[in-house]
C-alpha cells in the first residue's frame, strides 16, 4: 500500500535554500513522511545557474496558498524580509517546521520555536531560548541561558556567550561575538568579526573590536 507523502517546500531559493535542499535527508525518520516539493521564490531566475535542483521554483511567495498537507521550512536569512514573508504565509494558513541538522548539538532544557533553522555543527547550550524563525548558521555557538528573539539571523561561526540577549530581528555577521549578558536591541546589525562588549541600541549597526556604532 502506497502512502502519499506530504510536500515539503523551502521558502527562498537563495544560498540557504540550496543548502537546506542539500542537507535535508528524506530517508531520516523525522522526514520520512515528506518529499521535496521545490522552492517558493519571487525571483524566477534564482536557480538559473543551479539546474540540479528538481523540482525547482514551483511558485512565487507572493500569493502562495498551501495545499492540504504542505509544510514549509524558512530559508530566508534577512530578518526583516523573513518576518514579513512568515507573517504573509501564516495569514494563508501555512505550517512551518523547524530544521535541526543531525550534527548540531542541542543541550537539554532548550526551547526552540517554530520555523527555526539550525545548521551543521552548531552548538546550543542549556536553557537557551530560541524564538520563531531564527536562523543559526554553520558552526555557531549559543551559550547557556542565551535568549534569541524571533526572526534573528546568526551568520556562520557566531559566538553568543552566557546570558546574552538578542531582541527581535537582529542580524549578526560571520564570526561576530557577543560577550556575557550583553543585550542587542531589535533589528540591530553586528558586523562580521565584531565583538560586542555591552548593550547595542535597536536598529543600530555596530562594527569592530570592541564593536562601536557606525549607523544610523
Amino acid at each position: 500500500m502506497n502512502i502519499k507523502k506530504r510536500r515539503l517546500l523551502l521558502v527562498g531559493a537563495g544560498a540557504m535554500g540550496r543548502e537546506l535542499a542539500s542537507w535535508i535527508r528524506f530517508d531520516a525518520p523525522e522526514w520520512a513522511d515528506f518529499e521535496f516539493g521545490g522552492f517558493l521564490e519571487d525571483n524566477p531566475h534564482a536557480l538559473d545557474d543551479y539546474p540540479a535542483y528538481r523540482p525547482g521554483i514551483v511558485s512565487a511567495i507572493a500569493g502562495f496558498k498551501p495545499d492540504p498537507g504542505d509544510a514549509l521550512v524558512m530559508a530566508i536569512v534577512d530578518p526583516t524580509i523573513k518576518l514579513a514573508v512568515a507573517q504573509n504565509l501564516d495569514d494563508q494558513g501555512a505550517e512551518f517546521l523547524s530544521f535541526v541538522h543531525p550534527s548540531a548539538l542541542i543541550a537539554h532544557h532548550v526551547l526552540i520555536g517554530r520555523g527555526v533553522v539550525i545548521c551543521p555543527n552548531a552548538v546550543v547550550s542549556c536553557h537557551a531560548v530560541i524564538g520563531d524563525f531564527v536562523s543559526i548558521n554553520l558552526s555557531c555557538t549559543v551559550g547557556h541561558d542565551v535568549t534569541i528573539g524571533r526572526g534573528c539571523t546568526l551568520s556562520a561561526h557566531v559566538d553568543l556567550t552566557g546570558f546574552a540577549s538578542l531582541e527581535e530581528g537582529v542580524f549578526l555577521g560571520s564570526h561576530a561575538s557577543v560577550l556575557p549578558r550583553a543585550k542587542i536591541g531589535a533589528f540591530a546589525k553586528v558586523g562580521a568579526g565584531s565583538v560586542v562588549l555591552r548593550s547595542v541600541k535597536g536598529r543600530a549597526t555596530v562594527m569592530g573590536v570592541p564593536a562601536k556604532q557606525i549607523l544610523p
